[in-house]
């Protein structure tokens, strides 16, 4: 997007070490070394080619290194508090790491899943551990006859196929990869919120597009028994909705659970058809919340759902309003998204009305957004979750770092008419997200209004009173810093595109 804005002025070191850490631990590094006197910004991270970007843009000329090397980037008051930082970046790499920041081919003794399921007595296995080492962990479980969930991203597609058609032999069931969202035994795992129990059982090939209907159930005063994550291309063609099947049959013999509903991204017309006609045989009703051209976003979903419960469809909570002011003019929707589901839901709905919405994860490949979106006069949807996104970094519901940057870049960007965010409140997300996003929010606007426009800014934030952010405390930060907030992310798309639509006119 257009309008980088202009890098602070200030002292500017980077230096390259040979070491390995975790990018969460080196996540909370980057915060605590911020927090330190004289430093005006700190970035510790892995020299991926991601992180090597959002170092550029930052202002940093960072030297030839490997995904392998950590890079210490720091942007200091004067020289003089240069020894001090390092220092400080010393003492958290010590403190967060508990000293096991490893040097380059340093090595551990070897463990194996299998083992340490069979000495808990474990009846799940969950798996975060780099995509490329994912299958061998989840095949250790499986052959210690364990579930297994498995968390990790960027795992090759014939990798699950082949995971889940070993499970599918044993009578096991794989979550995943990329099961970021599952409640189990009663028991949140992975991005959860916090929901009461009830009769409900969800199969989710999302993980947002389960919380977001958790959450909107939760708003009805209805409870979920179990959500079972399957991973996000498990209803493509590629994977035929092996885990799914599994999912469905386990839910069908539990007695607690009087309705199952599937939520996916929007699948293979093939595989939505063999699971509508396999679910059909199943002594519990299945509802389906398949997003796609022409199919209920899930709000609707939900709310279908809940009258065939035969309870009442509440009034979805709003907080804040945004363009009772808005200049007309032309502009564009930037839509900035950490959850792909809630990004797919959200073009699928702009599309209805605006047209075409380039994004990395296109609803369809002649719509794939280019990698310089400067000055790109089209609307854009952008999934900074997707596995691309987040090689050698923590996901966004962790670490908003670079949606941050491109949110000051859309502002800065007259081409941007209305900016659509979400915000996935739970356990594992940020723990007080609207106090980074609610000031970049009202510096977004700021920087419109310094060159004569305003910029409509809209959230959807996804969570739950019980969430340990809280859903009103957060909503109400972010409603203070000039955004309008929803519960439902199709009523945020919604009224982003009545917003941006209004500029057109």
């Amino acid at each position: 997007m257009s309008g980088t804005p202009e890098v602070p002025q200030g002292h500017l070191h980077v230096e390259v070490r040979s070491a390995y850490a975790d990018s969460v631990a080196l996540l909370q590094v980057s915060r605590e070394v911020a927090a330190s006197p004289g430093v005006q910004a700190a970035q510790v991270a892995m020299g991926t080619p991601l992180n090597l970007e959002v170092l550029t843009g930052m202002g940093f000329d960072v030297p030839a290194c490997s995904p392998n090397d950590m890079v210490v980037a720091l942007r200091l008051d004067s020289e003089d508090q240069l020894p001090t930082a390092l220092a400080a970046v010393t003492a958290a790499l010590a403190a967060t790491t508990g000293g096991r920041a490893a040097t380059a081919g340093q090595t551990v003794a070897p463990r194996t899943t299998a083992s340490a399921l069979r000495r808990s007595g474990a009846e799940l296995a969950l798996v975060s551990v780099p995509g490329s080492h994912a299958m061998v962990e989840a095949i250790d479980a499986l052959d210690a006859d364990r579930d297994v969930m498995v968390f990790s991203d960027n795992v090759p597609v014939e990798q699950e196929v082949a995971l889940k058609r070993l499970a599918s032999e044993r009578g096991l069931l794989v979550m995943g990869p990329d099961c970021g969202t599952a409640v189990v035994g009663g028991v949140g795992l992975g991005f959860a919120n916090v929901t009461e129990p009830g009769e409900v059982g969800i199969v989710a090939a999302s993980g947002t597009g389960c919380q977001q209907l958790m959450c909107l159930l939760a708003a009805a005063g209805v409870g979920v028994g179990a959500a079972l994550g399957v991973g996000g291309r498990d209803l493509s063609a590629a994977v035929g909705g092996i885990s799914t099947r599994e999912a469905l049959r386990r839910l069908d013999e539990d007695p607690s659970i009087s309705r199952v509903v599937v939520v996916s991204k929007p699948p293979a017309a093939e595989v939505a058809s063999a699971l509508e006609e396999y679910a059909a045989g199943l002594s519990t009703p299945v509802d389906f919340a398949l997003l796609g051209s022409g199919r209920p976003d899930l709000t609707s979903a939900a709310e279908s759902l809940l009258s065939a419960m035969g309870r009442s469809v509440p009034d979805w909570p709003t907080w804040g309003s945004a363009g009772r002011d808005h200049a007309v003019g032309t502009g564009h929707l930037r839509g900035l998204f950490v959850g792909g589901t809630l990004c797919d839901e959200a073009m699928l709905v702009a599309a209805e009305r605006l047209g075409p919405v380039l994004s990395n994860i296109p609803l369809s490949e002649e719509l794939r957004a280019p990698s310089d979106l400067t000055g790109l006069a089209e609307h854009v949807m952008i999934d900074f979750g997707d596995d691309e996104m987040t090689q050698g970094r923590a996901h966004p519901m962790i670490d908003p770092t670079l949606r941050l940057e491109h949110l000051a870049r859309a502002a800065a960007d007259p081409t941007t008419g209305v900016v659509l965010l979400d915000v996935v409140l739970g356990h594992g997300a940020e723990p007080d997200p609207a106090a980074l996003l609610g000031p970049a929010i009202t510096d977004a606007i700021g920087t419109a209004q310094a060159q004569g426009r305003s910029l409509p800014v809209v959230v959807a934030c996804v969570g739950t009173e019980h969430d340990p952010q809280g859903l009103t405390r957060q909503a109400r930060v972010l409603a203070e810093a000039g955004a309008e907030v929803h519960l439902s992310n199709a009523r945020a798309a919604a009224r982003a595109v009545e917003l941006v639509a209004g500029v057109a006119r």
